[in-house]
């Protein structure tokens, strides 16, 4: 069994209105939608999706990979022409029209319906839309997997962690960022599915996983940048721990340039 014959597949929701599945809970769907699609907020997802998110994904050096790219299917007609102009150069990208549903049941069946039959593992990832992973990500998934047949062959699931890598945050002075070992945090993270298997990724909580399957960590390199801004669900929680980010400097810039596509200069235009 070769892991370059296995499917990877991620997912990445933007802007899905969910029944659950945020830290911002609303009363309504109505609410929720008003909330995800306010001008403001969906102008700071799609500039940080089109600098941080996109580029790496876009330079992959393994390109061979599918990126599901979930929205609901009342996302006004705007907002979905824009993300398919973002997209149309990256043909690994599926823009994936759904509606409103609970949460971890609706995106286990968009995973599970582009899921081939290869007899083999898949190789899943989630991905936010203001996260970024390193240029080699998809190349060092199939490694790990390659490297692990042992463990694939006994377990249904497998979980795939890559720990280091930055915090940041991008404004019109360029990026702000901070190094970061975050273990399990969901980005650069990834999970080997067994044919047999129905649950997917999205199922479990990326913080979890460890309780409940193997995994396996790497810490060698950067591999990932956790997006920080004020509209991270994420960042809504109470006790949400600070960050101290600082300014890039040249060589800092030129090693984001490097590992992540993350342009500086394309930041500070699209923020200016």
């Amino acid at each position: 069994m070769s892991s370059q014959d296995m499917q990877v597949v991620g997912l990445c929701r933007f802007s899905y209105p969910a029944l659950g599945g945020f830290q911002v809970e609303h009363e309504t769907i109505e609410d929720r939608r008003a909330y995800l699609y306010a001008p403001e907020r969906m102008e700071e997802r799609f500039r940080t999706f089109e600098t941080i998110a996109l580029p790496g994904l876009k330079a992959q050096t393994d390109p061979n990979f599918e990126l599901l790219i979930v929205v609901g299917d009342c996302m006004p007609a705007p907002y979905l022409e824009r993300l398919a102009a973002l997209t149309q150069d990256f043909p690994q990208a599926v823009i994936v029209q759904r509606a409103p549903e609970r949460h971890r049941p609706a995106m286990q069946r968009v995973l599970n319906d582009f899921r081939r039959d290869t007899g083999l593992h898949t190789l899943q990832f989630r991905h936010d839309d203001d996260d970024a992973v390193a240029v080699n990500f998809i190349e060092r998934l199939r490694d790990v997997a390659q490297d692990c047949q042992g463990l694939l062959a006994r377990n249904r699931l497998m979980a795939i962690d890559f720990n280091r890598g930055f915090s940041a945050r991008p404004t019109a002075q360029g990026l702000e960022a901070e190094p970061a070992f975050l273990p399990y945090y969901g980005v650069a993270f990834g999970m080997a599915v067994a044919p047999s298997v129905k649950q997917s990724i999205m199922n479990f909580g990326h913080n979890k996983v460890h309780r409940v399957m193997p995994t396996i960590t790497h810490t060698d390199e950067d591999m990932f940048v956790r997006g920080h801004n004020d509209f991270n669900d994420s960042r809504q929680k109470a006790n949400v721990s600070k960050v101290d980010l600082q300014p890039l400097d040249a060589a800092g810039e030129a090693h984001f340039k490097a590992r992540f596509a993350i342009d500086a200069d394309q930041v500070r235009a699209a923020f200016a």
